[in-house]
């Protein structure tokens, strides 16, 4: 084989290969981090319903899924066609970041070599992509965005920074760092902003009432969400809790819990656990609850705290510009797919958004567009041509 044809052919074959070989990877990482689980123990991948550990030979990224039909050897169950898109996803997106980012041109006569800076820029931009990818799904499943993707992140991207100054277009190791310092502080502030702006705009749903009402929790279709009453007021389960975080705060003055009546002065409900004043009751008990209320909060925010740590982890990568047009892009694609979910798909506006993919979307349209939308824009406001 030939050096051109092992530069221009063979290179960007495996850098595809590699990346699926991540998504295989990702795939672990997106099942297993939010549910508190290891993604070394167990080492080999296993399935999702029957927990088989998968042999080596039946684990090839694309391959196995395809060759299975989406089933799982041994119990027959569907495998969800996620794992082949995310293997695919980061496949393609490696190969673009190959192709867009290692140099072209490398004589073979004068220079039969493959140049290590281009490569560790590539490799810089790799782990940034996988990140998006990982954030993207595990956001879309779980409404969160785990510390170990935004602050480990955010910690790989300033050590790329001052490791690869032609990541933010410098010549100077400090100059670059500081420009990942500044477009970290630039997401963190911006995103920050946002979602305390809206907590002022979008407060907390608030129920207070002179006398105490009636309040019940139940779920009349065992097929259906649990339905929360408030006075008059009725909500789905889902409008309330979709994260974690998420949680009702009642001021009560009796509770009624699988038919036994007690005074009581605070109900929270967060998670999987009812408190009851001080003592702690698992949802999964509870066959029946209501009761009468002076006051109900249930929090409302405009984005959650991990979507502010997410586009710091993207400003460390790529700056402070990239910063504003991934959230500038992310505003309008969410905009958009939220009013086709609403109007095509007749879902209810109560439910929730992610918008870490929206906000990784736009980092990857910057990764590959950026240049291109920046002499547009500066064209357009009329500092671009010959001056």
């Amino acid at each position: 084989m030939s050096f051109e044809t092992f530069y221009t052919v063979a290179l960007p074959i495996a850098a595809f290969l590699i990346g699926s070989c991540v998504g295989s990877f990702l795939n672990v990482v997106i099942y297993r981090v939010p549910l508190g689980l290891s993604v070394n123990e167990p080492k080999r991948s296993f399935c999702p319903n029957c927990k088989t550990q998968i042999p080596a030979w039946l684990n090839i990224p694309l391959v196995t899924w395809l060759m299975l039909r989406g089933k799982c050897k041994w119990c027959q169950v569907s495998i969800s066609p996620r794992y082949f898109v995310v293997e695919l996803l980061t496949g393609l997106l490696f190969l673009a970041a190959w192709k867009a980012f290692f140099p072209e041109g490398v004589d073979a006569n004068t220079d039969p070599i493959i140049p290590l800076q281009g490569l560790f820029l590539v490799l810089s931009y790799w782990v940034l992509l996988a990140l998006l990818v990982a954030a993207t799904f595990i956001d879309f499943d779980h409404f969160i965005i785990p510390d170990s993707i935004t602050i480990g992140g955010l910690a790989v991207g300033l050590m790329s920074s001052v490791a690869l100054p032609q990541l933010h277009g410098v010549e100077g190791h400090f100059e670059s760092l500081w420009m990942g310092i500044v477009g970290a502080a630039a997401g963190f502030g911006l995103l920050w902003s946002v979602v305390n702006l809206g907590k002022l705009a979008f407060g907390r749903l608030k129920f207070e009432f002179d006398e105490a009402t009636d309040w019940s929790i139940s779920q009349p279709d065992p097929e259906e969400n649990p339905v929360i009453r408030i006075g008059e007021e009725t909500m789905s389960w889902d409008e309330v809790f979709y994260r974690d975080s998420d949680r009702l705060v009642m001021e009560v003055t009796e509770v009624t819990i699988n038919g036994e009546t007690r005074d009581a002065k605070d109900v929270v409900i967060q998670g999987e656990t009812i408190k009851i004043d001080e003592e702690a009751f698992k949802l999964e008990k509870v066959k029946s609850l209501s009761g009468k209320c002076r006051r109900a909060t249930v929090p409302r925010e405009a984005m959650g705290f991990g979507d502010v740590k997410f586009i710091a982890m993207i400003g460390a990568f790529l700056g402070w510009v990239a910063v504003f047009f991934t959230v500038f892009a992310a505003s309008i694609i969410g905009a958009v797919v939220g009013l086709l979910q609403k109007f095509v798909a007749r879902e209810d506006w109560a439910r929730p958004l992610p918008f870490g993919p929206y906000l990784a979307l736009g980092a990857i349209l910057w990764i590959f567009m950026g240049d291109a939308f920046l002499a547009w824009y500066l064209g357009l406001v009329g500092f671009g041509g010959e001056g």
